[in-house]
């Protein structure tokens, strides 16, 4: 392994450390601002967050067994990789929309979380430079599996835009469906998501376009 690639590995581990604390924070803060306000577009952008920080934990792996056994042994793990993500954004898209069409169907709304507005304006800036960085360094390793993990972070970033615009509409509108709806409008960009890890471009040819 040529030192600019063990370099670029290590920036790799570092983008995912800090998408790990990231992730943990922005989880909780979202789910338990979800869970208070019933509010199931903050509760879902939550779980998303849990998935993205799953997808960095095994990014970690995937990494790790690159620099302790070689590129060549990292295939296995990338495809794995994508797969689990893509697999567990599948469930989530399954999840809103029951549970969007439960809260339509029982006429059920969601209160305005303050704690869920900030860490969702939050995510925005934090996802395009997380996502940015990424992308990057996918490019100079080829990686799949990374590029993956930098586009469901844009996406994230996509989605917390969906969250910061529900929650300043329940809060102005304050009708009972807006929470519903808007959770409903996440749904393509988690199917997004999970298509593209589950498809991901190869990347061996060291171009992920």
């Amino acid at each position: 392994m040529t030192n600019d690639r063990t370099q670029m590995i290590r920036q790799a581990f570092r983008l995912e450390y800090i998408t790990l604390a990231w992730m943990t924070i922005e989880a909780a803060v979202a789910i338990g601002s979800g869970v208070a306000t019933d509010s199931l577009t903050l509760t879902a952008f939550g779980i998303d967050s849990l998935i993205e920080l799953a997808s960095a934990t095994v990014l970690v792996w995937r990494l790790t067994v690159e620099l302790r056994r070689g590129q060549a042994f990292a295939g296995n793990a990338e495809r794995t990789a994508s797969r689990i993500g893509g697999a567990l954004l599948f469930a989530l898209a399954a999840y809103v929309v029951a549970g969007a069409g439960w809260k339509l169907w029982m006429r059920q709304g969601a209160d305005f979380s303050l704690s869920g507005f900030i860490i969702g304006v939050l995510a925005i800036p934090t996802m395009y430079f997380l996502s940015r960085r990424k992308l990057q360094v996918a490019n100079a390793l080829g990686s799949r599996a990374l590029r993956a993990d930098a586009v469901e972070g844009i996406a994230c970033g996509w989605l917390a835009f969906v969250v910061v615009g529900a929650l300043v509409a329940q809060l102005f509108v304050g009708a009972w469906w807006v929470d519903a709806v808007a959770s409903l409008g996440m749904v393509w960009f988690v199917i997004r998501e999970g298509r593209e890890a589950w498809e991901g471009e190869d990347c061996r040819d060291q171009h992920c376009k």
